[in-house]
């Protein structure tokens, strides 16, 4: 059986980065945040659920509207707690499929919330991408079109980074001062040698 690695950190860390690299080097890697996203859009039980929680408007034309859900669970604790509880079992459920089909010495899956929802059982190592906040929220702003206050809004919901960090067995630093590919060169070829014992 392959090793199951966890990769995570805060929003505008730079995991998807690291995650694909990883994925260049051939390794699979499931991303949570777009299979969360397909299946409250393709499992009609959820969807319903969904529905009832957040009212019609959180579907547009049968398509989620991200936006207008975001408006709602990121400026409410209790509703993102609501949101993540009726997504979290069928995302999950997702990811143990989808490594159990892989043939791999090892596979990634890559989630922002593993601690924050209990999610980093059963795994072999997590690894947390650092990055220093400031950097976090320009990128965060740059890529998702949002104001400082959103981002600060979605960094108050997850972990503090330095804890998130402290519980991951490695940390890959996305700082913009050292370099991350061969961080991950390192954490690959020890996980590479690690599947053959």
């Amino acid at each position: 059986m392959s090793l199951r690695i966890g990769i995570t950190g805060g929003i505008g860390s730079g995991k998807s980065m690291v995650a694909g690299i990883f994925k260049t080097l051939g390794i699979p890697v499931f991303d949570a945040d777009t299979a969360a996203k397909e299946v409250m859009e393709s499992n009609n039980g959820l969807r319903a659920a969904i529905t009832e929680k957040f009212g019609e408007a959180a579907y547009i034309n049968g398509k989620l509207d991200r936006k207008f859900l975001a408006s709602i669970v990121f400026t409410d604790p209790f509703q993102l707690e609501t949101l993540n509880a009726l997504v979290h079992p069928y995302a999950i459920a997702a990811a143990e499929e989808w490594a159990d089909r892989q043939d791999a010495p090892y596979t990634i899956k890559e989630a922002a919330i593993f601690f924050e929802v209990g999610s980093a059982v059963g795994f072999d190592y997590m690894i947390g991408v650092y990055a220093p906040q400031h950097l976090r929220i320009q990128r965060a702003m740059q890529r998702d079109n949002l104001s400082r206050e959103e981002v600060l809004n979605r960094m108050n919901k997850q972990i503090n980074e330095e804890i998130k960090m402290r519980l991951c067995d490695f940390v890959v630093v996305n700082d913009e001062q050292q370099l991350v590919i061969p961080q991950v060169l390192k954490l690959h070829e020890r996980f590479i040698e690690e599947s053959k014992q």
